[in-house]
């Protein structure tokens, strides 16, 4: 037994006299994280370079396991040869970025490591030390909505954090308030009138990350409104405002609007990531406007530019849609007799108060009709007169009155909630559902003289006589006092 152990004990020490040294555990591996991640993104890593990591210095380097290396070795070269002209460069050198689209032609296939993101941090773990870049996976977006690629991040990996360089561009439809004149989701409106509405969009902060940009405002009208073929663009930047609508082309197709840069960055230089542009156009609310709760929507998006690493065939993005809903009314009159009877013969007109003065609206003229209707009415101030009073009926006194509408503009669908009439001399019922404001007014007869031979027509003419009688013998009293 003792002639086993000095022979164990002789071996170990002959490996420890050729070795110098234990035997070597696994390789050391690194976690990186990244922040300012949301949900729904696939990072890759791809190690590009590998060497021996000492502090933030890593030596003896090589392509990486992520790289072809025959392949980028003939494109780009040595690896340690690319590492030393990165040496001291940062993720937002040009010639950091350079490098990472030119490197990001000949990755494999197969990424070092893929995670799918969390919100907030987004963590790689066991990483072996090297130099990674980092990206989204290719196509990985593609009909996601309001989502961007990242950046290409190159990244020295030890236990470390790096920042994702994405951004998204924002985006609002608007409609103008008739009544403060300030822009909202959602407003009421007359028919006939041209509606003022307003899109806006910023850009992204990492804007100068991408060569070219394109920037397309979608607009889809809804049937109850018209287009006015008047859309203008406008460059903003703090309070300063530029109209720069020939750096858009406009088409039209059916009941779409469509605003297009195909390439921003060459149309507009003067554009930066703290810019905002903003369109804004017309649309008349024509005769086929629904009323009520139903409302008039007008839904818009932007395309967007998504990825900042590409050039060319450039990959695209759109934003959620943004709606601006116009709400209208309608008056329906009823004519009735004293019975309650549908009375013919009767027109009517109606006034809306503008600028302190009664405005016609509409005028219905005389007919067989007993009903009036005055589709497409807006929250104010109203007049409505009896234009012709059927025969033998006492007209009706001019009815001033008051509609009033509440619009819930909280939230992405805007909603009408309250509607009413009110008027000190008729009384009105609504219908929310539909935005009928509705009333009945009632004629009654005129006082008629009696029929010819009565009683009636017998005594004044008795008292006529008399009157005229009287008439008589006052002048010819007056005619003696002169004559004396």
């Amino acid at each position: 037994m003792k002639k086993i152990k000095l022979m164990l004990t002789a071996l170990l020490a002959l490996l420890m006299t050729f070795t110098g040294m234990p035997v070597a555990s696994a390789a050391t591996t690194y976690t990186l994280s990244l922040t300012g991640t949301t949900t729904g993104h696939t990072y890759e890593a791809y190690q590009i370079f590998s060497g021996d990591l000492s502090g933030d210095t890593l030596s003896n380097i090589q392509w990486g396991s992520g790289v072809d290396a025959t392949a980028a070795t003939a494109a780009l070269g040595e690896a340690a040869t690319k590492a030393e002209a990165l040496n001291g460069k940062s993720n937002d050198a040009a010639d950091a970025k350079a490098f990472a689209q030119a490197v990001s032609a000949y990755l494999k296939s197969t990424p070092t490591k893929t995670v799918q993101s969390a919100s907030g941090t987004t963590t790689f773990t066991g990483l072996e030390a090297g130099y990674y870049l980092i990206k989204d996976k290719t196509a990985s977006l593609a009909g996601k909505e309001g989502e961007s690629y990242t950046r290409f991040i190159l990244q020295v990996v030890k236990d470390t954090t790096a920042t994702v360089k994405a951004s998204v561009p924002t985006f609002v439809k608007e409609v103008k308030d008739n009544a403060t004149g300030n822009y909202t989701s959602a407003t009421d409106y007359s028919i006939g009138d041209n509606v003022p509405f307003q899109l806006t969009a910023t850009l992204p902060s990492n804007y100068d990350a991408y060569s070219e940009y394109e920037l397309t405002f979608n607009d889809t009208l809804s049937s109850g409104l018209t287009y006015n073929n008047d859309a203008r663009v406008f460059l903003v930047n703090g309070g300063s405002e530029v109209n720069v609508s020939s750096a858009f082309s406009v088409s039209i197709t059916g009941n779409k609007v469509v605003v297009r840069a195909a390439n921003l960055k060459a149309t507009l230089p003067s554009a930066t990531a703290s810019s905002k542009l903003v369109v804004r156009y017309t649309a008349k609310l024509n005769d086929t406007a629904a009323t009520g709760t139903v409302g008039n929507h007008n839904t818009a998006s932007i395309t967007y530019s998504n990825n900042p690493n590409t050039t060319g065939g450039k990959t695209t993005g759109e934003t959620p849609k943004s709606k601006a809903t116009v709400f209208t009314y309608e008056l329906v009159v009823d004519k009735v007799n004293e019975s309650q009877a549908p009375l013919q013969g009767a027109g009517f007109t109606l006034f809306k108060k503008v600028n302190g003065s009664y405005t016609e609206v509409k005028k219905f003229t005389a007919g067989t009709a007993t009903k009036f209707t005055f589709r497409g009415l807006e929250a104010g101030d109203y007049k409505l007169v009896e234009s012709t009073t059927p025969a033998g009926y006492n007209t009706m006194a001019d009815i001033e009155f008051t509609v009033s509408s509440t619009i819930n503009t909280a939230g992405a669908n805007p909603t009408l909630t309250a509607l009413s009439a009110t008027s000190a001399k008729a009384t009105f019922t609504t219908t929310l559902s539909s935005g009928t404001i509705a009333t009945k007014i009632i004629n009654k007869k005129g006082s008629l003289l009696p029929n010819t031979g009565g009683i009636g027509t017998t005594i004044l003419y008795i008292i006529g006589s008399f009157l005229v009688l009287g008439a008589i013998v006052l002048l010819f009293a007056r005619k003696r006092v002169n004559t004396k």
